[in-house]
């Protein structure tokens, strides 16, 4: 039995010393404390592999670092990975900037131009974030309109190329508003344009204007970029100039047409915005923080309040408001209208309207009599006739007769009128040229030769505004030569203008 037991000890001993030989076998040798000769060096083509995360090649001092590590050591990355912009649908958007991002839907241009539009707006950091910030107040309606529709949201930023998100900018081609529609197209699109108010510049109703409008000319040309050139240049002036490269036989894309200089740059200046949005940190550029929350609503407003003591009630700046309310062209409301306050203001606004309904009307509508005058009607109301003319846009070469109706105080308060009347755009007031005649109602047709934007402008006769009959105030000689500058709308029923032969386009940027 001892035996036995012995037997098995020796032959467990012989059979761990078998293993343990085993396992030593394979096993490498000792790495040299040298560094090993160029003969022994690994293979080139492994020091060229770039280092793991990064998607530059190493350089010559990491390539004699060495990478090996055994598996229980942790490989550090010297160099960052880059950062790859992604949108996480799956949250909602942390503010409007990233809410624009996630609707980009139109095929990016890559030119020199767009690189040219590029530099010129990150080389002026301050008034790129301005007009951005600027711009928020309307970005959410703007968006929220943009998306309804089904449309690519990278067409919120256009009226930063259009006006700088100015809704009181008019140009010398009398282009108006935040998205710069002249007075024939405003018309086509339903937007009223008299004495009291221009919807051009209000900004809900320009808004839904401009989107139909860029609706309209993408079903035409196709394409968007053709569409951007259209809302520039006229969809007409393209079609003709897409034809005329197809009948050479040449492309008809945007980048391929020959059109003038401001069209030429006009989509790449949109497309620089798209870029410096999209990745602001590819460009050092930090974006002013826009909630990506409703702004304004609309709140009903009796007649006879004027702009500052609406402004008072909502607690905001006399020139805050009117960014809100930039449609006025009189610094009181004549009749019942709305008014656009902020969304945290609202309630309260409502309230104290409210209290002062006993209060009636502080300000009324005039028609001048025959034998009245500027002066007798200012003394029968307490005013100078400076005031009088301020407050109804007049000017001291504005001549007015019988039936002409004038905005006067019944109680209102004139400082603020006043205050109010100065920051409304004076050349809008007075250009009489964007009045129709009475007759002619909202025109329903689509489409007119010129597109919304400031840009080209047309030679034509005399404006009908300043010929027809009816009219109480004579047009100033500075507004009849504007007048001369019109754009005839093709479904105009009457045109107001002659056609005209050639159209001269002016750089963007001198037409602010």
């Amino acid at each position: 039995m001892a035996i036995s037991l012995l037997r098995i000890l020796l032959l467990t001993m012989l059979l761990v010393a078998t293993i343990s030989s085993a396992t030593a076998e394979d096993e490498p040798a000792p790495a040299p404390l040298t560094p090993p000769s160029p003969a022994e060096a690994p293979p080139a083509q492994a020091a060229d592999v770039p280092a793991l995360g990064s998607l530059r090649p190493r350089t010559a001092a990491r390539s004699t670092e060495g990478l090996t590590a055994s598996p229980s050591q942790v490989l550090e990355l010297r160099d960052p990975t880059p950062r790859v912009l992604t949108l996480d649908l799956t949250r909602d958007a942390n503010d409007i900037w990233d809410r624009i991002r996630r609707g980009f839907g139109m095929p990016d241009l890559d030119t020199e131009a767009v690189a040219e539009q590029q530099l010129f707006y990150l080389n002026r950091p301050g008034f790129l974030k301005k007009v951005f910030e600027r711009g928020g107040r309307y970005l959410y309606h703007i968006v929220d309109e943009l998306e309804r529709r089904g449309m690519p949201t990278e067409l919120a930023l256009l009226p930063m190329v259009e006006s700088s998100y100015n809704p009181m900018a008019y140009s010398r081609a009398r282009a108006s508003g935040l998205w710069q529609f002249i007075p024939s197209t405003g018309r086509n699109y339903n937007l009223t344009q008299d004495k009291w108010v221009d919807e051009r510049r209000d900004v809900i109703a320009s808004t839904n204007a401009a989107l139909d409008y860029l609706q309209t000319i993408y079903e035409m040309q196709g394409d968007w970029h053709l569409a951007l050139a259209s809302y520039n240049w006229g969809e007409g002036a393209v079609g003709r100039a897409v034809q005329k490269n197809l009948a050479a036989g040449l492309p008809a894309e945007y980048s391929q047409l020959r059109m003038p200089e401001e069209t030429r740059n006009y989509v790449p200046k949109l497309q620089a915005l798209k870029n410096i949005v999209a990745q602001p940190e590819l460009f050092h550029f930090e974006l002013p923080y826009v909630p990506n929350t409703r702004h304004f609503v609309t709140v009903t407003a009796p007649a006879g309040i004027d702009l500052a003591t609406a402004a008072r009630l909502a607690e905001m700046p006399l020139d805050e408001f009117l960014a809100l309310n930039p449609s006025y062209n009189r610094p009181a409301i004549a009749q019942a209208n709305s008014l656009v306050i902020p969304v945290d203001r609202a309630e309260r606004f409502r309230a104290r309207l409210a209290e002062r309904q006993d209060a009636g009307r502080q300000w009324r509508t005039y028609e001048m009599q025959r034998g009245d005058t500027l002066a007798s009607v200012a003394r029968d109301f307490g005013l100078s006739p400076s005031e009088l003319q301020q407050i109804n846009g007049l000017d001291a070469r504005s001549r007015v007769s019988a039936g002409y109706t004038l905005l006067v105080p019944e109680g209102g308060e004139m400082a603020g009128a006043l205050a109010a009347a100065r920051m409304i755009p004076r050349a809008a007031a007075l250009d009489t040229s964007t009045i129709p005649p009475p007759s002619a109602g909202k025109v329903n047709g689509k489409g007119g030769r010129k597109g919304a934007h400031a840009g080209g402008k047309t030679h034509t006769g005399k404006s009908a505004a300043g010929n027809r009959k009816g009219t109480s105030a004579k047009v100033p000689a500075a507004t009849r030569a504007a007048g001369k500058s019109g754009t005839k709308s093709k479904t105009s029923a009457k045109p107001a203008t002659k056609q005209a032969g050639k159209s001269t386009t002016k750089p963007h940027a001198k037409k602010r």
